[in-house]
């Protein structure tokens, strides 16, 4: 592999290309709107708790004007929710043996992707970012900002997960080729569970209370569909003390992905692809998941609502519950 195509230049793509870019790693970026218009004209912000850098990332509006070779491999950081109209592009123009990696929360997305492209990478994604004004992206971990497990989503590994491992490690990312890596994907997804409550609610007690069900409702669907997952205890230790948090410019971190809609007013949030999961999975392992219902339902409404992040009451959506 010689070139990696991004395919979202936000939170992490954005960082992710920010610093391969200064590693001499040969990138491009496909960004929109007015991001892809700051990137363009003044280079890409990439900010950290120690530093401030303007890198020159190669951008291109559109997945159709990206040069995709035999040595690309393209990197899906897109939200979960926008992946469908991304493949409908990709697919135009890039040949069915293309490398696709999916930077992205969830497990759908690796699914929806093999149906198009069989060379499909799930990519586990531990890196706290944010993006929330155009041409800027912020890392906020110290001075490792993310780490990385990749793998084919079939569940094996092979020399393009483990090229796409080095080309991390050469951007200070602690990255890793690992086996049956959606086996790690389902981690993710429990610990995402509670981004909904968190972009709504904040977490205060009632919300806590809130993440403490939608887990153990997925928990519950995983173990009756027969779905294996990495243990809390085996997360810990590939985590580690490696993601320091600092902050950038004198203030803390801003919320996750999910709060980072509601706060951007994107009008979509991606609770289809993390709670909305945990219901499909329930419904075709007969388990009911009442709590990650009404976490979809509503995160739904509050993005289409464009309501502020932490203004729904965590306490009224305990008392919805059956």
């Amino acid at each position: 592999m010689t070139s990696l195509a991004i395919v979202g230049a936000g939170a992490i793509g954005g960082a992710v290309a920010a610093r391969l870019v200064e590693a001499g790693v040969d990138v491009a970026v496909v960004a929109r709107g007015a991001h892809a218009d700051a990137i363009e004209r003044a280079g890409l912000v990439l900010a950290e708790p120690n530093r401030v850098v303007i890198v020159r990332v190669p951008v291109v509006r559109t997945v159709a004007d990206l040069t995709i070779g035999p040595s690309t491999m393209v990197a899906l950081a897109v939200k979960s929710q926008d992946t469908g109209a991304v493949l409908d592009e990709l697919a135009s123009v890039a040949p069915t043996d293309t490398r696709v990696a999916c930077f992205q929360n969830g497990v759908g997305n690796e699914r929806a992707v093999a149906e198009r492209f069989p060379n499909t990478y799930g990519v586990v994604v531990m890196m706290p970012a944010a993006h929330l004004e155009p041409g800027r992206v912020e890392a906020y971990a110290s001075p490792i900002p993310g780490l990385f497990d990749i793998g084919l989503a079939s569940g094996a590994v092979d020399d393009r997960a483990r090229d796409l491992s080095a080309l991390l490690g050469r951007g200070g990312f602690d990255a890793r080729a690992v086996p049956n890596v959606m086996r790690w994907k389902y981690t993710k997804l429990l610990m995402n569970v509670g981004n909904a409550v968190e972009a709504m609610c904040g977490l205060d007690a009632a919300a806590l209370e809130l993440v403490r069900r939608a887990r153990a409702e997925a928990v519950a669907t995983f173990r009756a569909a027969g779905i294996d997952f990495a243990s809390t205890a085996e997360e810990r230790e590939r985590r580690g003390e490696l993601l320091q948090v600092g902050e950038i410019d004198g203030s803390g971190r801003s919320g996750g992905s999910s709060w980072q809609s509601l706060a951007r007013e994107l009008g979509t949030i991606e609770a289809d692809a993390l709670n909305g999961e945990i219901v499909r999975i329930g419904i075709g392992a007969g388990v009911r998941t009442p709590v990650n219902e009404l976490l979809v339902a509503r995160a739904n409404e509050a993005a289409a609502d464009r309501v502020a992040p932490g203004s729904v009451d965590a306490a009224d959506l305990l008392a919805a519950l059956p």
